[in-house]
């Protein structure tokens, strides 16, 4: 059996990693005040509009 390594911490199983990222998640909107979904939009909507925005400033000094 192959022995870990002497200072290594022991693996944690993968069923209770994924427990606590659920659980982690589940008590995001309590810390931050919106779900998950939400600040994913919120996100996205920022980086479309920055793009717009760059779009338009590299038309206008391409015209100009």
């Amino acid at each position: 059996m192959k022995q870990p390594n002497k200072g290594s911490l022991p693996r944690e199983p993968r069923a209770t990693w994924m427990r606590r990222a659920a659980r982690y998640l589940r008590e995001w909107p309590a810390r931050h005040g919106r779900t998950v979904q939400d600040q994913m939009i919120r996100g996205a909507s920022y980086g479309v509009g920055s793009g717009a925005v760059s779009l338009l400033v590299v038309w206008f000094e391409a015209r100009h």
